[in-house]
């Protein structure tokens, strides 16, 4: 399973941005998705993930209202829509995939950086 993460960029505080993940080598819909960030000097953290039907979301306290996760299945596609942007919402972005049965994520994206400027 290969992921591929694009969408980064340099945005002004306040602005917005989509990324996107695509998903080859296994069956996308057979997998729960997630966003993940790492900014220098921290730790990963988790963001947004969405389930392999669509319908269970979940988003990190310091995104909620302003980030919404989502997929096309027919695309093989996961989306972050990040909008109100904040200089500490800059990082490398990562998506993730994992099976429905298992609880880690084993499959990674190779990161887009999001950098926001005040």
């Amino acid at each position: 399973v290969q992921l591929q993460a694009s969408g980064g960029g340099l945005v002004q505080a306040g602005g917005s941005l989509r990324l996107s993940c695509v998903v080859s080598g296994g069956a996308f819909s057979g997998y729960n998705m997630g966003w993940f960030r790492q900014a220098p000097g921290k730790e990963r953290e988790f963001v947004a993930s969405v389930s392999w039907s669509g319908g269970n979301l979940a988003y990190a306290n310091s995104v909620e209202g302003r980030f919404t996760i989502s997929r096309d299945n027919a695309k093989n596609t996961v989306y972050l829509q990040m909008n109100s942007l904040k200089p500490e919402d800059a990082a490398v972005y990562y998506c993730a995939a994992r099976l429905k049965s298992q609880s880690d994520y084993h499959y990674w994206g190779q990161g887009t950086q999001v950098t926001v400027s005040s």
